[in-house]
């Protein structure tokens, strides 16, 4: 099967891409010193996790418990659920514990520490909690300086259904930087308020295992993770436009894009419309609109549900395709076009589709 044999839109993993984007991540918390625990809320894919962790390796995040049960089942049982504890959820994830799975929660909310321990003493089971620290993102967490930080502390230690896991955070704010230097120091930043963290609990006696940080570019751009004993990094083995942007990757690591057919074009080559809109692509927009097209000069400038809006990206450049042609899209945050697609085609650098992998989709 090739390309041209798919319908459309489809989801395509540059599998070569892939594993040059893998080994750099794998490079890089080698030479920090840190575990890497990649996020897989980007690929959801058990076949993108063997492949950073080896087919023996254990040890990811997830952003859904429908994600932590989907690699439970396929033999990972190391998992952080990185995304805020509601006492909702403490059955299901009682029960992913007692069915292998060694599960990590977080929280930054003392009542929600306190009904995971009473709950988790009534299920017969340890909640393993880190408390989440906000390093500058601004999204969740605990100021460093915050009292509750020790309160909370306290609370997951001596609870009879919990035990005090570490501290974790993501520096969601390094998407926003406009330079490398910014981006170096927020990851110093984030490494400092995260080790900052770790010494106020362990002073006031708590243990303090684990000192997680997350982020693609800081993880990329960090000069020391001294203090930190893993790094949560998802978007690094797809990359995107946004990474492209910032520095963190080339254009061309880029592993992920969205085949679409041209469903119809002006004459003049001023615009072009596929089949590819806003549920193919996701509508964050970049400084190259919806999307850019692979290999050439244009870019989706807008999107309605099932149709991109093709225009020229650069200056002189014409839209002149021929109706049925296929372009790929590639993305700007490929976490969220991906997550519209139920399965990756893979290729190997080329047009033939060497295999089919599947993802983990919905909550």
């Amino acid at each position: 099967m090739r390309l041209d044999d798919l319908p459309t839109p489809a989801l395509v993993l540059d599998r070569r891409a892939l594993q040059r984007n893998v080994a750099r991540m794998q490079a890089r918390a080698k030479q920090l010193g840190v575990r890497l625990r990649p996020h897989m809320k980007t690929a959801k894919s058990i076949d993108v996790a063997r492949m950073i962790l080896g087919e023996s390796g254990d040890g990811i995040t997830v952003s859904t418990l429908k994600e932590a049960r989907y690699f439970l089942d396929h033999g990972i049982h190391d998992i952080t659920y990185g995304v805020g504890l509601v006492p909702s959820k403490l059955d299901e994830a009682a029960h992913l514990m007692q069915g292998g799975a060694d599960l990590k929660l977080i929280t930054d909310d003392v009542e929600a520490a306190h009904a995971a321990s009473q709950r988790g003493q009534e299920l017969g089971v340890t909640f393993k909690v880190m408390i989440e620290i906000d390093s500058g993102g601004g999204r969740a967490g605990l100021f460093v300086d915050d009292p509750a930080l020790i309160e909370l502390g306290r609370v997951l230690a001596a609870g009879p259904g919990t035990t005090l896991h570490g501290v974790l955070t993501h520096a969601g704010h390094s998407y926003a930087c406009p330079s490398t230097n910014d981006i170096v120091a927020v990851a110093e930043q984030e490494r400092a308020t995260m080790v900052d963290a770790a010494g106020r609990l362990r002073k006031a006696g708590l243990a303090c295992p684990v000192v997680s940080v997350g982020s693609t570019p800081t993880a990329m751009f960090a000069r020391n993770l001294d203090g930190v004993t893993e790094m949560r990094p998802g978007v690094f083995c797809f990359m995107d436009l946004f990474q492209s942007q910032l520095g963190v990757c080339a254009p061309e690591d880029i592993a992920v894009s969205v085949l679409a057919s041209v469903v119809g074009h002006k004459s003049d080559g001023s615009k072009a419309m596929i089949d590819a809109g806003a549920l193919a692509l996701s509508q964050d927009q970049s400084l190259e609109g919806f999307g850019r097209v692979l290999g050439k000069p244009w870019k989706v400038a807008k999107v309605s549900q099932e149709h991109g809006h093709v225009y020229p990206a650069d200056p002189g450049a014409k839209v002149d395709p021929v109706v049925g042609q296929r372009v790929r899209v590639l993305p700007n945050h490929v976490c969220m076009m991906a997550a519209m697609h139920e399965q990756y085609h893979v290729v190997d650098g080329g047009d033939e589709v060497v295999a089919v992998w599947d993802r983990c989709n919905g909550w």
